[in-house]
């Protein structure tokens, strides 16, 4: 089994990879930095934003990379995003939280697919 990279590595690589793509990535808000959880805010420099979050543990028995990313909101207003991190940071004040502008729509991190709800009658 692979060890995680340390939160405060992975977040430096991030940045500099991005920052290295003339896209513009910068850490918002620094964790723990051996094991604080990575929320990256996406600024898709049209009014919107998108928020991931570290997958569910679950996703991690098949995982294939480092990190894996959750969409947990998707292009909507700033504000929005600011108040679900401010929920996060009163629930877990050690998380690390990366901020990325870019019009791309490859962010340079694996996502697991959102799953259809389960309906029961």
């Amino acid at each position: 089994m692979m060890s995680q990279l340390r939160s405060d590595l992975w977040c430096a690589a991030f940045v500099r990879r991005h920052n290295d793509l003339g896209e513009t990535a910068v850490i918002i808000r620094k964790g723990d930095p051996i094991a604080g959880q990575i929320w990256i805010e996406i600024d898709h420099l049209d009014g919107t934003v998108s928020l991931f979050a570290p997958a569910p543990a679950p996703y991690y028995a098949k995982k294939t990379s480092d990190r894996l990313f959750e969409n947990r909101l998707s292009c909507v207003a700033p504000e929005q995003a600011r108040t679900r991190v401010e929920q996060e940071a009163r629930f877990d004040s050690d998380f690390w939280l990366i901020g990325l502008d870019t019009r791309k729509t490859e962010y340079g991190i694996e996502t697991i697919a959102a799953e259809a709800p389960v309906h029961k009658p």
